[in-house]
């Protein structure tokens, strides 16, 4: 009898013992797939950024997830999603991805909305179609629609401007911004840079002119158009500025050019110059209605703080430096154009 009740206590803790080894195994095993399917690495490094569109949902990162290879396991990152509530917090933008990252990692990037900002840094794009194309490589709003913003007379109404001159809010510079940045944030935060570029002080260097901040730009563009090497550029804005004054046309070749849209054209020749446009300064008088290109900085500043001088002419040298011979009369002038196209003809240059 005795031995028989030791035999069933003996068994029963084995039992017990076995229990709780079975016990400790499945939380183990639990503990383990737990940190597996949350801490472990998982994001492979095929990709640098992911990339959330606008509206996307989480079928559709899922989606890309599984495309572009960014996880090793992506049922993983589909149990993990579910998890954390991630299905229903999705945020578009541009994330970058660490290879080696867990789940846990990406998710929480994701969900937070924590993305790697772009750098958006532009200098003398002569239209504002390209700068709408360069704008559409590097920030999910596509040309169009930035071009169409621009285009809207009543938009940039609202700000000052007209679809002429709207080109001129855009001060080359390098941007930090979210790469889901929409047409009209990306507008707003231009037009925040342009009125912090326009400082009192040049307000009043502009309204000395007789000019505001869009007609100083727009001149500008002339003048960055013609200077190929700036420390030329007081000169050629002090001589423009001088024929203002004077109320004689401005008779720059840039306008032409652009009134055209032939960027190849090296010779301006006469028959070029009754083209029938508002940016023939050939034709009119006064500056045109909008930019002829993004002008510079320095090229602004070169209006701002003109070189005094009583030039009235000018004319590419004959040398092909890329600067400029000026006078302050016809008959000087004429000399230096001569010889300027006799240059040109020396080089067999048409046109």
């Amino acid at each position: 009898m005795t031995t028989e009740k030791k035999s069933s206590g003996g068994t029963l803790k084995k039992f017990i013992v076995a229990l709780v080894i079975i016990i400790i195994i499945a939380l183990g095993f639990t503990g383990l797939n737990y940190y597996l399917k949350y801490f472990s690495a998982n994001v492979t490094g095929k990709q640098e950024y992911l990339y959330i569109h606008t509206g996307a949902k989480f079928e559709d990162v899922y989606k890309t997830i599984q495309d572009e290879g960014i996880v090793k396991d992506t049922s993983t990152f589909y149990w993990a999603a579910q998890n954390m509530n991630y299905t229903t917090r999705v945020k578009p933008g541009r994330y970058h991805l660490h290879e080696g990252m867990s789940n846990r990692k990406l998710i929480n990037m994701l969900a937070s909305g924590t993305q790697a900002p772009v750098t958006l840094a532009f200098h003398n794009l002569r239209l504002k179609e390209q700068f709408a194309g360069f704008v559409a490589k590097k920030l999910e709003p596509d040309s169009t629609s930035i071009i169409r913003l621009l285009d809207s007379a009543s938009y940039v109404q609202q700000y000052g401007f007209t679809t002429d001159n709207v080109y001129t809010m855009f001060m080359p510079n390098s941007y930090q911004m979210y790469w889901n940045t929409s047409p009209e944030k990306l507008f707003k935060r231009m037009y925040a840079n342009y009125e912090k570029f326009w400082t009192p002080e040049r307000k009043q260097k502009a309204e000395a002119l007789n000019l505001d901040p869009i007609k100083v730009s727009i001149l500008a563009s002339i003048v960055d158009a013609e200077a190929l090497h700036d420390e030329e550029m007081p000169a050629i804005a002090g001589l423009y500025l001088n024929r203002l004054k004077k109320g004689m046309k401005l008779e720059a070749d840039p306008t032409i050019i652009f009134a055209e849209n032939d960027y190849t054209i090296k010779r301006v020749l006469n028959k070029y110059l009754s083209i029938n446009s508002p940016y023939n300064t050939y034709l009119h008088t006064g500056l045109p209605p909008g930019p002829i290109m993004m002008p510079s900085v320095n090229a602004v500043n070169a209006v701002l703080d003109y070189q005094k001088s009583d030039y009235l002419y000018m004319c590419a040298k004959a040398d092909f430096s890329g600067n400029h011979a000026f006078a302050t009369n016809m008959a000087d002038h004429l000399i230096n154009a001569h010889k300027f196209q006799q240059a040109l003809n020396e080089r067999n240059i048409k046109r």
